[in-house]
This record gives structure tokens, C-alpha cells and sequence, in this order.
């Protein structure tokens, strides 16, 4: 019997659109009209050769399957044996099994850490050192004159963004805007730009700072900042004061260069002397669906965003310190558990080489490089296809996540999944006690 499923949430990227219409026939997803590319992909191909079908235990050199059951004891073992475990991931799952990962961390004495730490984790320490002036992404839409993209190419990594919220999109109150990008390198989307100004690399804050200057009718004593004449960036501050409303969307293109946080800062803070003379909002441009989610709910249960470590037996939080990447070149942790997340493919490689060095517990439904090196993999559920869940867009609406078709016989959902393996972890502990 073939079905339509209308106002389906997409589980791709953090512009969570929520406009797509999923067929399904005979339990098979057939067509997905709406989607972008990526998001086409995913639903039509979610279930394909790299699927793990089968709980495995790593027997030598090969895997072995078993029950559930058999790999959740195993799993609780390794993890509460550790002396300081690292849970790892969360940004492709829901918010609920989010909550259940923070609480198996807690109840071990371990660290959680997000992957906005190797992405917009610098955006995080930008906004506690200065606020947010920000809006959902519906005020962008209906309100904005200007859009500014600042080290992101949404047309590759987001490619609906621009579509639904900005440039492409026809507001209520407002149907032609300004387009203006920031970029190292004439990308895709700054060749549909106004104004494209092409910056020297990791010299972001220094022209932030410029801008600063000249919105408030300040003089620059030099010919270029950056690699950039300052009749350009005049021309930039001008556009930036005449408009209604402006918003400025940044990426790992700012966040992830030299001065990482500072470069935030700079950029808030422009928004903000801005909000003195005309409207105007930023918003990190969030790359998996659910990253700003983890981050929901890590503040919600912790206090802290990401990088929180329970080895005291309370949240403590230091980045740089407690987040994944230095853990593990510290050689610190001695156990993992991932979750919706590939970090042997995408860490430092000598961080990749601790983590597969312990005992590594992987929850995913794909055989992914790091799930090839683990010691344990747990197959689970796609969360928006086969189970459902909420999750967070970057402007921090939260949406539902639909399950629009059954998953394989006997896989369990991430939540699940992490549930057992906290019953039994409690239970071990109340034995040993």
C-alpha cells in the first residue's frame, strides 16, 4: 500500500526543513519531493550495503554476531571497568537519547563531549564571552534586506538555506535582498553574491574590527586591511548601516581559523554596535541536524554546552582541557562510547589512534570507519526515518522528527539502545556494591 507523508522534518543538516513529502511503498521509501540532494539521498538510500543488521562483538580479528542482550553486558563492562571513558557524538541522534547518554555519562564518571567541538564549539565560548543578538530563521525570512555569509558556502553545505530563508526566499514584508559574501575563495554562493570580498586567510578579526571603526563614521589610516581596499570595506559598512534588517551567517570558515573564539567575538560585537543604529541578527550556520540539540540539551541537563567531564562526580567544564580532542592527545581516556558519529574519519589522526587503542563502543546504523575498528557495534535505528524524536534547528526552534517507515527486524533506536546499556551499567554497580 503506498502512503505520502507530508510535513516530514529532514534528518540531514540543521536547517531541519520540514516541508518534505516522503512516499512510501510497500514499507520502501520511492520518492521524496522537496528535498535537496543530500536529503534525497539519505531517504532513498539509508538502507543500503554499509547497514549493520546485527549486534558484533570483535572475536580477533573479525566480528562476531550476537543478541543484543550479550553486546549490551559487554558494552556496560567495558564502560564501567574504565577509569575515565569518553562518550563521544550525539549530533545525528534525537534529543532523547541525548538526555539518556548525559545520564549514563554522569552515572559512570566520564566525560561527554559533542562533535561542535571540533566545528562551532568556539562559537559557543564566543557567545558566553559577549550575548546573542540573534532571531529564527522565519523573522530572517520575512524581515531581512541584507544577508551576509561570512566563511560558509550554503549553496554546497546547506543547500536549502538560501532557498527557504534568505536570498532565494519572498518574505511577507520583505521579497528583494542584498547578498554579500565573505570568503577566502570565490566560492559557489559568492558568485551569486551583490558584493563577494575575498579575504586573506585568518585575518577575519582584523577586518571585524575595521568594520567596527567605520559604522561609527571612524577613519582607517591604511589603504587595505586584510588584503582588502578600505573603499571596499566602506562600501560594506555603508550597506550594513542603510539596511532594515540585516543578518549575518557564519561558518566553521570563521569559527575554525586563527582566533577561533576572538573572531566571534569581534562579530557579535559588530552586530551589536550595529543594533545601535539599524536591525541586525547573526547565527552560526550548524552543520548536523541535531548539533544544536546536543547543545540544548547538554545546557539543560549539565549547565555547560559540551565538553563536560563527571569524573568528580559533578559537571565540570574547561575547553581545551575537557573536550574531546585534547583528552584523547593527552592519552587521558581509557574506554569510548560513540554515538552517531564518525570520528576516526574525522579527529586529528593522532587522537583517532588512542580512541581505536581502548575499548571502543560504537551505536550506529552504518558500518562506518570507526565502527570498523570498534570493539563493540550496536546497530540502531535512523532517527527521522525509522524512529522518531525531536531535534533542533541552528536558530534553536525545536521540530519533530517523524518515523515514516519501520526499521529492520530487531533494531533498536539510539534511546533504547543507551537505556539498556544504563540499567545494566546501575545493576553492575549495585552487584559490586
Amino acid at each position: 500500500m503506498m502512503e505520502v507523508f507530508k510535513a516530514v522534518t529532514c534528518p540531514v543538516c540543521a536547517c531541519l526543513c520540514d516541508d518534505l513529502e516522503v512516499t512510501v511503498d510497500k514499507g520502501k521509501i520511492v520518492d521524496v519531493k522537496n528535498g535537496c540532494a543530500f536529503s534525497k539521498s539519505k531517504l532513498l538510500n539509508y538502507n543500503g550495503k554499509q547497514r549493520v543488521l546485527k549486534p558484533l562483538i570483535r572475536k580477533g580479528n573479525d566480528f562476531a554476531e550476537v543478541s543484543y542482550d550479550e553486546a549490551v553486558k559487554q558494552a556496560a563492562k567495558l564502560l564501567t571497568e574504565a577509569n575515565y571513558p569518553l562518550f563521544y557524538g550525539w549530533s545525528m541522534t534525537s534529543c532523547e537519547a541525548i538526555r539518556v547518554g548525559i545520564e549514563l555519562a554522569e552515572e559512570i564518571g566520564g566525560v561527554i563531549d559533542t562533535t561542535s567541538t571540533i566545528c562551532h564549539g568556539p562559537s559557543t565560548l564566543g557567545i558566553q564571552d559577549v550575548g546573542l543578538v540573534s532571531s529564527t530563521l522565519g523573522q530572517v525570512r520575512h524581515r531581512a534586506d541584507l544577508i551576509i555569509y561570512w566563511g560558509s558556502n550554503p549553496l554546497i553545505a546547506h543547500p536549502r538555506h538560501m532557498e527557504r530563508y534568505t536570498v532565494f526566499s519572498k518574505g511577507r514584508f520583505q521579497e528583494k535582498r542584498k547578498l554579500v559574501v565573505v570568503d577566502v575563495r570565490e566560492t559557489e554562493t559568492a558568485k551569486k553574491a551583490d558584493l563577494f570580498i575575498r579575504i586573506e586567510p585568518n585575518k577575519d578579526f582584523e577586518v571585524l574590527q575595521a568594520l567596527r571603526v567605520l559604522i561609527r563614521d571612524d577613519e582607517l589610516d591604511v589603504e587595505k586591511v586584510a588584503g582588502i581596499p578600505v573603499a571596499t570595506l566602506e562600501k560594506l559598512a555603508e550597506m550594513m548601516v542603510e539596511c532594515k534588517f540585516g543578518a549575518l551567517f557564519f561558518g566553521s570558515g570563521l569559527t575554525m581559523t586563527e582566533g577561533k573564539n576572538r573572531n566571534v567575538d569581534a562579530a557579535i560585537s559588530l552586530i551589536r554596535d550595529l543594533n545601535r543604529i539599524t536591525k541586525f541578527i547573526i547565527m552560526p550556520m550548524r552543520g548536523h541536524f541535531n548539533v544544536t540539540g546536543a547543545d540544548m540539551v547538554f545546557t539543560w541537563q549539565t549547565g555547560f554546552p559540551y565538553a563536560v567531564d563527571f569524573s568528580m562526580g559533578y559537571p565540570r567544564y574547561n575547553p581545551g582541557e575537557t573536550s574531546a580532542i585534547d583528552i584523547l592527545l593527552r592519552q587521558e581516556s581509557d574506554a569510548a562510547l560513540v554515538v552517531a558519529s564518525d570520528p576516526v574519519a574525522t579527529l586529528p589522526r593522532k587522537a583517532a589512534e588512542h580512541l581505536v587503542k581502548n575499548p571502543l563502543i560504537v551505536v550506529d546504523p552504518h558500518m562506518s570507519a570507526t565502527a570498523k575498528l570498534a570493539d563493540i557495534v550496536l546497530p540502531s535505528t535512523f532517527v527521522g526515518i525509522e524512529a522518531k524524536g525531536t531535534a533542533y534547528r541552528m536558530d534553536n526552534v525545536p521540530l519533530p522528527l517523524k518515523k515514516i517507515v519501520e526499521p529492520p527486524t530487531g533494531i533498536l533506536s539510539d534511546e533504547d539502545i543507551l537505556s539498556k546499556i544504563l540499567f545494566e551499567v546501575r545493576r553492575l554497580k549495585e552487584n559490586a556494591s
